[in-house]
C-alpha cells in the first residue's frame, strides 16, 4: 500500500516520537553510489526500472521474493548494511519539506524518542533525520548522473538470474540490469580516462563485482532452509 502522507509540522506534530526502526523486509532496496562499495561488500548491486517513469535507479538485493531479507539476523533482525532508505524509514522529502508516513510504526506518541523540544524546534534524533534526507537527495542526484552516463555508453545490460534451491525450488528474477564489462573494457581509451577521472569507473566495477555476492545470498538462503522449523 502506498504510503499517505502528511507534511511535517512542529506544531500539528509536537508530540510525536520515533521509535527504532522495525526490522527490514524488503528484498531489493534503493541505494546510492556513495553506498555502492559498503552494499557490494555483502549483496548484488543491480538496477531495476521504476515502472511508472521507466528510469534506472540502484538497488541492493536483500533476497530472492518479496518480503525476504537474507542478510537481516534471524533473532535480531540486524543487518550488516542499512541502506539509507533504509535509515529514513517513514521520513520523504516532498519540495522543500519534510513528509512523514503517518501510518508508519516508527512514529508513535507514547515511545520513542521526541522529534521536537519544548520550544518546538528540532531534537536531536530530528536533526539526525534532516541529515539523513539531506545525504538521501544528494545521492539521488549524483545516482541519476552515473546512471545516465553508463546508459550513453551503452554500458547497461540485462542480467536474468535464476536459481535452483535445495528444497526444489526454482526462482527466476528477471528485470534486472548490471554493468557490461565486455562493453566496458572495449571503451576508447578516453573515455576510460573520464570515467576514472569522475569515479564513475570505481563505481561500475563495484556495480559488476557485486554480482559475485548472487551465489553467497543463495548459499545463505539454502542454510536458512535447513534450519529447524
Amino acid at each position: 500500500m502506498e504510503a499517505v502522507l502528511e507534511i511535517l509540522d512542529s506544531q500539528a506534530h509536537r508530540h510525536l516520537r520515533l521509535r527504532p526502526g522495525s526490522p527490514e523486509t524488503r528484498n531489493f532496496v534503493p541505494i546510492v553510489p556513495a553506498e555502492f562499495a559498503a552494499a557490494a561488500a555483502v549483496s548484488p548491486i543491480l538496477f531495476a526500472k521504476n515502472p511508472e517513469t521507466g528510469a534506472f535507479y540502484a538497488g541492493a538485493l536483500f533476497g530472492f521474493k518479496e518480503g525476504e531479507n537474507l542478510l537481516a539476523d534471524s533473532v535480531s533482525g540486524h543487518a550488516p548494511f542499512r541502506a539509507l532508505d533504509q535509515q529514513r524509514e517513514a521520513f520523504f522529502v516532498s519540495g522543500k519539506n519534510i513528509a512523514i508516513d503517518r501510518a508508519s510504526p516508527r512514529l508513535s506518541e507514547v515511545a520513542g524518542e521526541p522529534l521536537f523540544d519544548e520550544d518546538g524546534a528540532p531534537a536531536p534524533v530530528m536533526r539526525q533525520i534532516q541529515r539523513l534526507l539531506g545525504q538521501v537527495v544528494a545521492g539521488q542526484q549524483e545516482a541519476d548522473r552515473f546512471i545516465a552516463v553508463m546508459g550513453r555508453l551503452s554500458l547497461i545490460q540485462p542480467v536474468d538470474i535464476s536459481l535452483r534451491f535445495d528444497d526444489g525450488e526454482t526462482i527466476n528474477l528477471a528485470g534486472l540490469y548490471t554493468i557490461s564489462l565486455d562493453r566496458l573494457h572495449a571503451l576508447d581509451d578516453a573515455a576510460v580516462l573520464d570515467l576514472f577521472r569522475s569515479g564513475d569507473l570505481q563505481l561500475a566495477y563495484c556495480v559488476a563485482g557485486a554480482l559475485k555476492q548472487v551465489p553467497v545470498l543463495a548459499e545463505r538462503r539454502n542454510h536458512m532452509l535447513a534450519r529447524p522449523a
